[in-house]
């Protein structure tokens, strides 16, 4: 079963990428590709703008109205609020959406949770095969050492990454906090600075680097006394988030409503 796949933000880095991913795929086509509708790319061969070498026969659209018939799942990397929006045209015209946008807010995950009562929805902060390996390794960490250790989320991205921490470094946060029943809310610390007093033993510190062409560097201290276990995820190319997203689209199509990540599509 061959899924068509639409990618907005199609002129973008991640949008190039996108369509490379899915061209190379088995059990994917590329249906549309979506820029903005003053994009000087727009009607432009998707192949062509990607740097493929060849034609894949999809022009470029300005707008997901103009290829609804187009696709079966949206890939959407964009930004909290256009996600939004995205959600709401694939619920009025029964598409399945895969989301990697990072940064939202309270308010727009509880919103996303809700309409996966209307349509599918893979939403994971981050579409790497080994990412999602790392953090069912976090879980086992957690639950042997988590309590007599001090817990610490490194993490590293280029200069234009605009959310901080990234979506996985809270994300593994998450995992940790769950699998040692704590709130995240009330354990993280972001940064430290000036007399903070000695480091309690029940808290996850994060640290974020940005710099360089760095696509994601994210490591996970357990700091006990006498020994100390790293867990480290280090991403060379944006590839890999591409490829994973393409088989989340390919595995949405035909599943129930609801929110799926990416351990469902991985079988973990």
């Amino acid at each position: 079963m061959t899924t068509r796949i639409a990618i907005i933000g199609a002129a973008g880095r991640m949008g190039r990428i996108l369509i490379e991913a899915t061209d190379a795929a088995d059990n994917a086509v590329l249906g549309a590709g979506v820029v903005l509708p003053d994009d000087s790319l727009k009607g432009a061969d998707a192949g062509e703008m990607a740097g493929l070498g060849k034609k894949l026969n999809v022009a470029l659209a300005g707008s997901l109205e103009d290829v609804v018939n187009d696709f079966d799942v949206l890939i959407d990397f964009t930004s909290p609020e256009t996600t939004m929006q995205n959600i709401e045209f694939c619920k009025q015209h029964g598409k399945g959406i895969v989301i990697g946008t990072t940064g939202l807010n309270d308010d727009q995950k509880a919103s996303l949770q809700a309409s996966g009562k209307e349509l599918p929805i893979v939403f994971a902060p981050n579409y790497s095969v080994g990412v999602n390996l790392c953090l069912n390794l976090l879980r086992m960490a957690a639950s042997i050492m988590g309590n007599d250790s001090d817990i610490e989320i490194i993490e590293m991205h280029h200069r234009h990454k605009v959310d901080a921490p990234s979506g996985t470094a809270l994300r593994m946060g998450e995992v940790i906090a769950d699998t040692l029943d704590w709130d995240l809310k009330e354990v993280a610390v972001y940064g430290r600075e000036g007399q903070t007093g000695a480091r309690p033993q029940k808290q996850i510190g994060f640290e974020t680097i940005r710099g360089g062409d760095v696509v994601g560097d994210h490591t996970v201290m357990f700091a006990a006394d006498g020994e100390r276990v790293e867990v480290t995820h280090k991403a060379q190319s944006r590839m890999t988030f591409a490829k994973g997203a393409v088989r989340a689209a390919a595995w949405l199509k035909g599943k129930d409503n609801g929110v799926y990540d990416m351990p469902d599509v991985l079988g973990f």
